[in-house]
């Protein structure tokens, strides 16, 4: 039976174009095609500013850093996320604090958040928003939430290149936005990252971090900071996929709309998308309250799937010290799987999906 995989990152002949043009160059590391990958990135993102990173890791350190995460100071973010979300906080000097999630969206619940702040002893400089999934958070309420406590507001826009709130593109609705350009996200580098920000004095202090703490060129260098610059190579890669970028969230899109039409009458939830969100679907995640079972019929039927994530990130062994209250975030951490929706899959595709669940008892 095919087996169907939970991702394929979809490279052709324009990223191989590319990459041969800048093998043929012969300036391999950063240089002339980064900038013009920061440039088109940060246009699509209608920001003002795009720095590239090694990673999406390194992005969001970045951008800590560039905000003024402060030593010892609290970092508000959610616990149902990559673990990198929060490890940044820790490589910036700050302490996490996990609030809870809305059930509906598994993005951070505002109500949660400011309750948090309020209940901080130490100072709070900033709240992360995880645009999990690539469903935007609730932007509105987290960003009156950070200008109330003056805090800056980061998002972690990772799995969520193209998302729109209120019709604006994530990236550059908070204070600075990251994005992954991992083989499995809608679009990819290889690996790598972005920073993206209205702001040019944190865009300023990204670029330094990311380059040494140097001052644009020449061996100027006016604080510590880190090699975690992009290559040709990959913004090479990156430039051709940011082209095919809206046709591949297109098809995102539509596969989304058929698996959710075909599974409405399941025992499977299916994703929400809010009325002024726009979902770009880096992951399809149902909810099942016997998630393994379905997995296995799944498994059985010739479909990948995966669990983001099994474990939120306060019950990790690297968190033991962080206690959190989020019952909510543990609940989806049970029940959430997520199918396969990436550009690659056809129609033969979703009727095989849908089949393994609608014509299988659930165990």
């Amino acid at each position: 039976m095919v087996e169907i995989p939970i991702a394929s990152p979809t490279i052709g002949e324009p990223e191989r174009d590319r990459v041969l043009d800048v093998l043929d160059s012969g300036y391999l590391a950063a240089g002339d095609v980064v900038e013009e990958f920061e440039a088109e990135f940060a246009d699509y993102c209608e920001a003002d500013h795009g720095v590239a990173a090694t990673n999406g890791t390194a992005a969001l350190h970045a951008a800590l850093e560039a905000v003024g995460v402060s030593e010892g100071a609290n970092v508000i973010t959610t616990p149902f996320s990559f673990v990198a979300t929060a490890n940044t906080i820790q490589f910036a000097g700050g302490t996490p604090v996990f609030a809870d999630i809305d059930p509906e969206t598994y993005n951070l619940d505002p109500e949660s958040v400011e309750e948090k702040i309020r209940e901080s002893d130490d100072p709070v400089d900033a709240i992360v928003a995880v645009h999990l999934y690539g469903l935007p958070a609730e932007m509105d309420a987290l960003r009156d939430i950070a200008d109330d406590y003056d805090v800056a507001l980061v998002e972690d826009a990772c799995q969520a290149h193209g998302a729109r709130y209120d019709g604006e593109p994530v990236g550059a609705i908070g204070d600075v936005g990251c994005f992954s350009f991992y083989p499995t996200k809608n679009m990819t580098s290889g690996e790598g990252g972005m920073i993206t920000t209205d702001r040019q004095d944190v865009a300023d202090a990204a670029e330094r971090f990311i380059n040494h703490g140097r001052e644009v060129s020449g061996y100027d260098h006016v604080e510590v900071g880190h090699n975690f610059r992009m290559t040709n190579m990959e913004a090479a890669v990156g430039l051709a996929q940011l082209e095919r970028l809206p046709e591949f969230n297109r098809k995102r899109r539509e596969n989304a709309r058929k698996l959710t039409e075909r599974l409405s009458d399941t025992q499977v939830e299916t994703p929400t998308e809010p009325e002024n969100r726009r979902h770009v679907y880096h992951q399809y995640t149902v909810r099942c309250p016997d998630r393994e079972g379905l997995k296995e019929t799944l498994s059985d039927h010739g479909v990948g799937s995966a669990v983001y994530y099994p474990t939120p990130i306060h019950e990790l062994g690297a968190y033991e010290e962080y206690s959190a209250s989020a019952p909510v975030s543990e609940r989806a951490a049970d029940e959430a799987l997520s199918l396969p929706v990436h550009p690659e899959v056809d129609d033969d595709d979703i009727e095989q999906i849908t089949a393994a669940i609608t014509e299988t008892p659930l165990l």
